[in-house]
């Protein structure tokens, strides 16, 4: 008899697949209270479940963690919607210029969702009176609301992927923290029991890759509602 495939097992949610997030240091969060604050960097932390170092900050009213900006040290300060154009101030996108560096950008406001991983950044491409739109790191645009706040900068670490791992070991504790399977074992190393592309003379999946639409949940594994196969022209 085979074995449940990782897809199936990861959507069962078993241990393996578990990220530790009791180990976790905390969530990104935007600043709640509106109006000119002025806050200074507490702690940098270093969490498993994070690429980036986080920095803590601390207002009068409210603590919160943000992706350390690049450059940025203990005791800093850090000012909320002010005039000031710095590295790791926070500003609504209507008040920053066009192309400048930025980072944990709101979403919808008080929501971050884009940019927080180690040395990643985007610009403003283009300002509207009802609109702001910026260019992602994977040229990617979005279309925002010019209320959305984001940091000023770039995040810190954007170093880090220069450096080989060297060692399985070091490879699979760095996955194990948020929860990935290391190392992985592709469908057509395994035996036909164990997965639909596997057996067969020489590492060849030997059939569409698209599975069929009625395909059983066993059997629905490769380009999922691939928009298109073939080789690209």
């Amino acid at each position: 008899m085979g074995k449940p495939l990782i897809t199936q097992r990861r959507g069962k949610g078993t241990p393996t697949y578990r990220a530790k997030s009791h180990k976790f240091k905390g969530e990104i969060t935007s600043p709640k209270k509106k109006g000119v604050m002025e806050g200074k960097v507490v702690e940098l932390i270093h969490c498993a479940g994070h690429s980036a170092p986080l920095a803590k900050i601390d207002f009068k009213d409210e603590k919160i963690i943000i992706p350390a900006p690049q450059g940025i040290v203990v005791n800093d300060t850090i000012k909320v919607n002010g005039k000031e154009i710095k590295s790791g101030n926070i500003l609504p996108l209507k008040d920053i210029p066009e192309g400048k560096s930025i980072f944990n950008i709101e979403s919808q406001p008080g929501k971050p969702s884009y940019c927080r991983s180690a040395g990643s950044f985007a610009r403003i491409v283009a300002k509207f009176p009802d609109r702001i739109i910026i260019k992602l790191p994977s040229k990617k645009q979005r279309t925002l609301n010019p209320e959305c706040m984001a940091i000023i900068g770039v995040v810190a670490g954007g170093g880090k992927k220069d450096k080989p791992f060297v060692k399985a070991g070091t490879k699979y504790h760095a996955m194990k923290a948020k929860g990935r399977l290391y190392p992985r074992t592709s469908g057509v190393a395994m035996n036909a029991v164990d997965h639909p592309f596997g057996s067969g003379r020489g590492r060849n999946v030997g059939k569409p890759k698209t599975p069929p639409r009625n395909a059983p949940p066993g059997r629905n594994i490769g380009l999922i509602r691939a928009r298109r196969t073939g080789k690209k022209k």
